[in-house]
């Protein structure tokens, strides 16, 4: 299977006193499908899996798989740690109703770049379903250099990347003008979206297609159909949503802006994080008004 167009990644809707919120859940899912997105992830950094318990994740996992089946939609898991023994049980867990599992380059242990190639060949070779490689280095601790993702990205089993660097760099240049279409990438920066599908990016995750899926979905296809100038306009109508979504910390801004609108039944997120504040979530919305 090949990965392309928009891909959610689902927030984690809970109740105000905190529980899993499963038919806001499912409701989200659709909502996005119908808006236009190709399929949806579970258990992104978006959905908070680190609070989320065991039985929690797979009540995630199997919400989205029965939306995704009636949709005939692909799902992505999102798994792995910086272990490399973890992680294997996490994807033996996975089975046929995922399409891929998006596995994270291993973080704070910050292993050299032979380490990540070797973490991520043991699991491709282990893995019942196609990875698509993580790379977000200011999660992670570990930058990966060109010549790292070139050589991951020849691994079989290996999918694609969600690729999310923070900005446009020499690394990504050289790498997207090296791999052509021999892998899939996808863009993972909301506020970068736009250049890196102008550079050849297939499509995206973005946190900010919760609240905006079907503008998100435009811009990918717009690219995507060589209409480059309604490209480049929903592409800059999009950067102050982007950059209002992401004024504290992922997901809190977003879980506020659903909550106002009715689409999820509390803006509730569990410690570590603490819910964004009123001026940040009536920015956001004001920024999402005109976008529809």
């Amino acid at each position: 299977m090949t990965f392309s167009g928009l891909f959610v990644p689902l927030v984690t809707p809970f109740t105000a006193d905190g529980e899993l919120a499963c038919d806001a859940l499912g409701r989200l899912a659709h909502d996005v499908l119908d808006a236009g997105a190709a399929g949806i992830v579970a258990l992104g950094t978006t959905g908070e899996p680190a609070t989320l318990t065991p039985e929690e994740k797979r009540r995630v996992v199997d919400i989205c798989a029965q939306v995704c089946a009636e949709r005939d939609a692909p799902l992505i898991v999102g798994t792995g740690s910086n272990s490399t023994a973890d992680s294997e049980h996490a994807l033996a867990a996975l089975d046929e109703r995922v399409a891929a599992a998006l596995t994270v380059v291993p973080y704070y242990t910050k292993p050299s770049q032979r380490g990540v190639v070797e973490h991520f060949r043991r699991l491709a070779q282990r893995s019942p379903v196609p990875l698509l490689i993580y790379n977000v280095p200011h999660r992670t601790g570990r930058p990966l250099d060109p010549e790292t993702l070139i050589e991951l990205a020849e691994l079989p089993n290996v999918a694609g990347f969600k690729h999310a660097v923070g900005l446009v760099d020499e690394t990504t240049v050289a790498w997207l003008a090296a791999v052509g279409d021999r892998t899939t990438v996808l863009c993972g920066d909301d506020l970068y979206a736009t250049p890196l599908l102008a550079m050849g990016a297939q499509g995206a995750i973005l946190t900010c297609s919760n609240v905006a899926p079907a503008a998100y979905a435009e811009l990918i296809a717009a690219w995507r159909d060589g209409r480059v100038e309604a490209a480049r306009k929903i592409g800059n109508r999009l950067v102050e949503l982007a950059r209002a979504l992401f004024a504290e910390a992922n997901p809190t801004v977003v879980k506020g802006v659903l909550a106002a609108q009715g689409r999820i039944p509390s803006a509730h997120v569990r410690l570590p994080l603490l819910p964004a504040c009123a001026e940040s979530v009536s920015a956001a919305l004001a920024a999402a008004g005109p976008i529809g």
